[in-house]
């Protein structure tokens, strides 16, 4: 064996690990038939109301978030799914609308919500104040701004994930 090898596996398998996470949430989806419904799924609010989500798993994918984005449907949002379990605070760093963002405990229970965010008006991510992240969490789901009022999201809740 080569001796790059050696240390180059460990962090193949973890992709390979992540990518098979993703693969797995993927599939257990509804069915897409749109281009953008590709790396999506479904989930469900606690009174029916569903939603598509874009999922997020990889460190990089989950750090850039919403940058950047201009809009962001109503019946549309990102689930970002952290490993393991902690106190998961978020900014609006290059987020350019505002965003409900909910923070659930692995089994989809809401501990925490920020409603209505406010994009970052600084240029320097450093002036940017932080949200949440004063519950443990292991999933994130960002909504459009009023998004989580008109479902009636509350701590304690539960969203199907």
């Amino acid at each position: 064996m080569a001796k790059g090898y050696i240390s180059y596996y460990p962090m193949q398998l973890s992709r390979l690990a992540l990518l098979s996470a993703f693969v797995f949430l993927t599939a257990c989806s509804e069915p897409t038939t749109r281009p953008e419904d590709i790396g999506t799924r479904m989930i469900t609010m606690p009174g029916g109301q569903r939603v598509r989500v874009e999922v997020k798993i990889l460190p990089e994918d989950i750090m850039r978030g919403m940058m950047f984005r201009e809009k962001l449907d109503p019946d549309r949002g990102m689930l970002f799914l952290h490993k393991p379990p902690g106190k998961y605070a978020y900014w609006m760093y290059q987020v350019k609308i505002p965003l409900d963002i909910i923070w659930m405990d692995e089994q989809g229970n809401i501990v925490e919500i920020s409603p209505n965010t406010p994009p970052c008006p600084h240029s320097t991510a450093t002036q940017c104040p932080v949200y949440g992240g004063s519950k443990n969490a292991q999933v994130v789901l960002e909504l459009a701004a009023g998004m989580a009022e008109k479902y009636g999201l509350t701590t304690g809740m539960r969203v199907s994930l």
